[in-house]
């Protein structure tokens, strides 16, 4: 790790947005410097670390993924045991997320190593999250298998989206581990 940080890389290690960062050294919180002619702003690690020190701040660079965890979010109960039943028979600790906004609050908790996403359900629906994931960078690594029965466009839009990979519903046991393997979650 370089003894210089952008504004980015110091949100990313407090596990904040980079504009908190920026408020942060604007309120004079934070030392910070600026690039001549350009106006970035540079954090010293030292700086920083003292900084999360003094206002109780995890080192979210230290947040462990946890290889075998993965979230399930499926509005649709029954869909959500059956796939939860087979990677729990695979080994993978699980747990279940019935909407977006379930998943979008378990994942710095829970810190799966992939999610698989239904695209269909109601309030923020799985496109909506790929699109929150996309622009809002976590702490750990995630990979995403949309896991649905929606249209060829919708599925495509999703992988534009950022998703890692597609099942399509119904599916069996075989290939919904097959893709999960594929996604190299250990």
């Amino acid at each position: 790790m370089s003894d210089v940080l952008t504004t980015g890389e110091a949100a990313r290690i407090c596990g904040v947005n980079f504009r908190t960062v920026s408020r942060w050294i604007e309120r004079g919180l934070l030392p910070a410097y600026k690039l001549p002619g350009r106006g970035d702003r540079r954090v010293l690690v030292g700086e920083l670390h003292e900084f999360m020190r003094k206002n109780g701040i995890p080192d979210h660079t230290l947040a462990v993924v946890q290889p075998r965890r993965v979230l399930i979010v499926d509005d649709e109960p029954n869909m959500a045991r059956a796939i939860e039943r087979v990677l729990r028979g695979a080994g993978f600790e699980t747990a279940v997320a019935s909407n977006g906004f379930e998943a979008g609050a378990m994942l710095p908790i829970f810190k799966p190593a992939l999610m698989t996403l239904d695209l269909r359900m109601p309030g923020l629906d799985g496109l909506d999250v790929l699109r929150f994931l996309k622009k809002n960078e976590l702490p750990a690594p995630l990979k995403t298998l949309v896991v649905s029965a929606d249209s060829e466009e919708r599925l495509q839009m999703a992988l534009a989206l950022g998703a890692h990979g597609v099942v399509r519903k119904p599916f069996t046991n075989e290939e919904l581990l097959a893709a999960v393997e594929e996604m190299h979650v250990r």
